[in-house]
């Protein structure tokens, strides 16, 4: 019954600790900033929420009841034998002292090369989830070779770093053998010394339980030294449990807000931040006032910024910057990102349905998103469809063209209807006809909001009110584009006549 309880009780109390574990490795992760994202390879990450977790799982629990059960029965055993032989205790001074040494040796190398094992194992997941999303690419330049001896040599590595594992395993047994032999030797010779003052019975008895010491010792330090050496998987559960997080989902003192708001007013002054520490900075001293229905196209060649002047952006930077007057950085992220809507350069689909994809929360009714499909000229896409809005939607839209994502993207910006849009370079990616449906819906349909686009063809923003041109992270020039063409020095008249807008 007490075993029973013991290990009811032991299991409850770990999966309890595995729980809280894992759900609060997974709220830090899906909280934590996208930096760290860019920086960290997807199988590092993957790596924690699998053989991590499944070390905590089920290796933690289950060597922790094995260590304490041999634990006990091990001092019933020595017990027995000091009780039947007291002289014994002199020499398991001795025994305790070689049986100490051991351990401490074994166990500082071990939990090294634990870490080490753990380490090799992330670039095989990395690899391998690499490989199956561009296996089509491989294919097609025939590079199945190359990557096949990537994948072995990083497993040959893994193995590498295994091996010394096992064979600090097979060091540790031949050690214990020979403190178990010990036990058993001095329990025979101060049994032989004790004859005549201690019935036989009592000197049986000892050495049966010294002979059964050795397997148990054995398997005494192993649970120990691996307990102490998957200990390795909460610190690197703890490490990512410790990530530096984004602001807040919502503030409490988040000051009161408007009807309606934003408007679409946005105000930049003295903006400046940078993706991390060791990075220069993306963006500098960035003044810019946008009117409420203003549209705004954002201007620059690769790496000047532009995607990085998004009031979507902003929030990881925590510098001053406006809407209507309100100061991003005392509002919680889903309180300014939901009143936000942006269409980014690659469009973002889940698996799942397609009404799904539109509408995840379910706000809106069918009337309402075949209204938007319509818009975004995907009704009768969507209406030939078998299933209609039920049609399942692949992982990242896969089953879908890159023009019917992106439609699909616009399609869900229509349903929610802000009047703040970002733009991210939304149609530098399609074909020339995709984009001039999308840009014909945009300025039909968002014509009281606030466009702001980061574009890649001029041609998409010569009508609108406002240009600002990036350079290295500081606004160049800004201006209306009719201003911006009667001034031959400037750098934009430079990118129009390079596009052929420009004589």
């Amino acid at each position: 019954l007490a075993i029973f309880w013991g290990a009811f009780i032991s299991s409850i109390a770990c999966l309890r600790a595995s729980r809280l574990l894992h759900n609060n490795l997974l709220n830090r992760v899906l909280a934590c900033m996208l930096t760290f994202f860019e920086s960290t390879p997807l199988g590092r990450i993957v790596n924690r929420f699998s053989s991590d977790v499944n070390c905590v799982d089920r290796d933690l629990a289950e060597k922790w009841r094995t260590m304490l059960r041999i634990a006990f029965w091990l001092l019933e055993a020595l017990i027995a034998v000091s009780f039947a032989l007291p002289w014994f205790l002199v020499a398991l001074i001795g025994i305790a002292a070689m049986f100490h040494g051991v351990q401490r040796i074994f166990i500082s190398s071990s939990r090294q090369l634990k870490r080490l094992e753990s380490t090799a194992k992330s670039p095989i997941f990395s690899h391998f989830s690499e490989t199956l999303s561009g296996v089509t690419t491989i294919r097609a330049f025939e590079q199945q070779s190359n990557f096949k001896r990537i994948c072995n040599d990083r497993v040959n590595f893994f193995n590498r770093c295994y091996y010394p594992n096992i064979s600090s395993n097979r060091w540790l047994a031949v050690r214990l053998e020979l403190v178990g032999n010990l036990i058993v030797t001095f329990t025979c010779l101060f049994g032989v010394l004790a004859r005549g003052t201690v019935s036989p019975g009592l000197v049986g008895l000892a050495a049966i339980y010294a002979l059964n010491v050795t397997q148990s010792l054995n398997w005494l330090i192993r649970m120990t030294s691996e307990l102490e050496t998957n200990i390795v998987a909460v610190e690197r559960i703890k490490e990512y449990s410790e990530l530096e997080q984004e602001a807040p989902w919502q503030r409490p003192d988040e000051p009161p807000l408007p009807d309606g708001w934003p408007l679409g007013g946005v105000s930049f002054r003295g903006f400046a931040c940078r993706y991390r520490d060791d990075l220069p900075p993306a963006l500098a001293d960035i003044n810019l006032e946008v009117s409420p229905g203003q549209r705004v196209g954002i201007v620059g060649r690769t790496g000047s910024g532009k995607s990085t002047l998004t009031p979507v952006a902003v929030p990881r930077a925590g510098a001053p910057l406006l809407l209507d007057g309100v100061d991003v950085t005392k509002l919680g992220l889903h309180t300014l990102r939901t009143r936000i809507t942006l269409i980014p350069q690659d469009p973002l689909l889940f698996a799942g349905s397609l009404r799904w994809n539109l509408d995840p929360f379910d706000r809106h009714t069918d009337d309402e998103v075949w209204s938007a499909l319509e818009t975004a000229h995907l009704k009768s896409w969507a209406s030939g469809l078998e299933t209609g809005l039920s049609h399942p939607i692949s992982e990242g839209g896969a089953n879908l063209s890159l023009g019917q994502r992106q439609l699909v993207c616009l399609a869900r910006a229509l349903l929610r209807r802000s009047r703040l849009l970002v733009l991210d370079e939304a149609t530098a990616a399609v074909d020339v006809g995709t984009d001039a449906l999308i840009q014909r819906t945009i300025r039909e349909k968002f014509s009281d909001a606030t466009l702001i686009t980061v574009a890649h063809r001029l041609n998409t923003v010569m009508d609108y009110d406002k240009i600002v041109v990036l350079e290295q992270g500081r606004v160049l020039e800004s201006g209306s584009p009719s201003e911006l063409l009667a001034n031959k020095t400037s750098v934009f008249y430079e990118m129009a006549l390079q596009a052929g807008l420009a004589k």
